[in-house]
């Protein structure tokens, strides 16, 4: 006997709820993957990433547009003249760069330290 959150296969006419166009019942546990019509996908993905990038963008340009005042930048013997948004915006990318390249050497060492332990065994 089926319980009332199961679809029910008439056996005499071979068929489920699905197979003839009936809506089944909702689950009681949350559907598989493949079932949920509602998943999330690659163009939902791409979607909120391209909606996302959109208001960052736009974030970006106000303050690019508040920040036009100049500053005097110096560095090590260098200096020079430039819009303080585009100088926050210089640093901001130079500490991303040092950020992903340190990152990026750690993931590296990883895989060396785990490719050796493999070939170990």
């Amino acid at each position: 006997m089926s319980t009332p959150h199961e679809p029910v296969t008439d056996p005499q006419a071979g068929h489920s709820p699905e197979s003839t166009g009936a809506t089944p019942e909702p689950s009681a546990t949350s559907p598989a993957r493949g079932d949920d019509p509602l998943r999330g996908s690659r163009t939902s993905g791409v979607w909120v990433a391209t909606v996302g990038l959109g208001l960052l963008l736009v974030l970006l340009v106000v303050f690019i547009a508040q920040n036009t005042d100049t500053t005097t930048v110096r560095f090590l013997a260098l200096e020079g003249e430039a819009p303080v948004a585009v100088a926050l915006l210089i640093a901001t990318a130079a500490g991303i760069l040092i950020t992903a390249s340190a990152g990026t050497l750690r993931i590296l060492q990883l895989r060396r330290r785990t490719r050796r332990d493999l070939k170990r065994r």
